[in-house]
Order: structure tokens, then sequence, then C-alpha cells
């Protein structure tokens, strides 16, 4: 695929564990299909899929769960960054193998990097591999930010776009006007909270974690954009940010466990250190989401 050709609602898709720590692949296909008939494209083994609280076997067979399940329905962008090179490349070279549409990559983390490390990094990667590679800008997590002339010189080299997760919009627009000259460069929007404004500066695709628990009205807000319904665009936006709230009742993960649990989808439950939400958080959840009439 061209790096434009990824559009729409691209779920950070999460991972079913067992009570054990062992990947659960029953519940990680339910969660595909349960996903799936509602979004264009899915990004498993990331964030909210415990990508980084996996050995690289399991991320490896949780890649392959996914795209069997998958069944060539929409793109799979198969996350694949860690903290050093070699496992980077090991991963994203399986993904390809596998059938994987493109690679995402987080900056190397826990260490500080430069941005000659960081550019040697990215090089590595996108010389292992013939899919798109897209580099995921998530500051906060990884502690090392690429710089302007960094991206630039990547995307020379042929990155397919930004997963970008800085939760900026300033950064967004200040990043697109920056890369205009690149407009095969595919700039994603890491959030559903800013999808709207995101397009409006010409974004075509978000990474929206919400995905993993209301698939459909998040679909249903890239539908609307796509309208050109302006008030019902915005309507179903405020619903998108309510319902995002409601997701950080408790860690964002297990909430979201919880959410899959209350609409009826065997999505076991998150891998340790995490520990599911408490009964207060569960009640509170399924409250909120009773009164807005989505459950």
């Amino acid at each position: 695929m061209k790096p434009s050709e990824f559009r729409g609602v691209i779920p950070p898709m999460m991972t079913a564990f067992k009570k054990d720590g062992e990947i659960y692949e029953k519940g990680t296909r339910e969660i595909v299909d349960f996903i799936v008939p509602h979004v264009q494209g899915l990004y498993p083994v990331g964030s909210y899929g415990s990508g980084p609280m996996m050995s690289i076997a399991e991320r490896k067979h949780t890649a392959e769960i996914v795209i069997d399940q998958v069944k060539g329905r929409i793109p799979v962008i198969v996350h694949v960054g860690c903290s050093d090179t070699r496992n980077t490349v090991d991963l994203a070279k399986h993904a390809e193998l596998i059938g994987a549409s493109a690679v995402g990559a987080v900056t190397p983390y826990y260490n500080e990097y430069d941005q000659q490390c960081i550019y040697a990094h990215f090089k590595a990667l996108l010389d292992s591999v013939g899919i798109p590679v897209f580099l995921y800008n998530n500051p906060r997590l990884s502690g090392n930010t690429p710089s302007m002339e960094t991206i630039r010189k990547l995307v020379g080299d042929g990155i397919a776009g930004i997963k970008d997760s800085t939760f900026d919009l300033v950064n967004y627009y200040h990043t697109a006007m920056a890369l205009k000259q690149f407009p095969e460069l595919n700039l994603i929007i890491g959030t559903e909270a800013l999808l709207v404004a995101a397009f409006d500066a010409g974004g075509q695709a978000a990474v929206t974690g919400l995905g993993n628990v209301y698939p459909e009205l998040v679909g249903q807000l890239y539908q609307d954009y796509l309208s050109g319904d302006r008030r019902k665009t915005m309507q179903t936006q405020e619903l998108v940010l309510r319902v995002r709230q409601i997701t950080k009742f408790g860690l964002t993960v297990p909430t979201c466990h919880a959410i899959l649990e209350l609409r009826g989808v065997d999505a076991g439950v998150p891998r340790m250190p995490f520990t599911p939400v408490g009964l207060d958080v569960v009640q509170k959840v399924k409250a909120a989401l009773q009164e807005l009439n989505l459950l």
C-alpha cells in the first residue's frame, strides 16, 4: 500500500490475556472481530496492545493471531518498536513475512538518545523491510523526540508517515506545515480527541484508543466528517470526548477491558503489572455509559 492509502480510524488494538498472564488467543480473536467491521485499519502490539510488556516471541505470536483473524479485511500496521534496534528490525521482518500492511515503531525508549542515534535506528528499520514504515512520536512514553531535521532526513529515506501522539495540536499543525513539501507523507493523529481538528489540517487517519471499546462510535465520527455535515460531526466529536473521559475513570487499559466485558466481549484481563479495575470503578463506568445510552 502507498502511505496515503492508510485512512480513517485505525485502533491501537488491545491484547487479551489470561489470569496467569499468558496470551488469550480466543479473546484476542474476539476483539479483532468486534472492531474490524467499523474501522479502516488496526495497529496491534503497541501501547494499548501491551507490546512493550511482552517477549519478542509473544509479540510475533500476537501479530500472527491478529493478521490471521483479520483475513485481509482491513490493513494491519504492526507496532514493532523496542528499546533497541536489533529487536525492532527482527519484529519488522517478521511482520512483513506474515503479511502486515506496514509497521510502526516508537522511538527507542528508556535510555536517552541524540538525533544521530534516532536517525540511525529508523534508517536501519527502513532498510530492513519493503513495506511502509511509520515513525511513532510519543515523547511522553519514549523520552526521545525526533527533531524536524531528523524527520526530514527520514522522509527522504522513505519513511511513510508519522503517528503523532504528542497530544499537542499546535505541534501537529506545525509538523504538517513543516512537511508540506512531502505530499505522500501520512501524518496520523494519535488520538480520537483531536480527530476533527487534525483532519481539518489535512490529516486523513487517526489511531484511536477508544476504537477498542466503541469502534462504531469513532467510525461514525469519521463518516460524519466525510459527509461534510459540520454540526453532526461536532456533536459526534463531543460524544467521543465524553466517552473517552469515561475510559479514564481508572487506568485506561484495565478500564477498557472492563468496558469490553460490559459490552459482552470476551477480552480476557490486562497483563500485570496492570490489575483489573475495582467494582467501584466498573459501577461508575457502567452508570456513565448507561446515561449516554451506550449500554
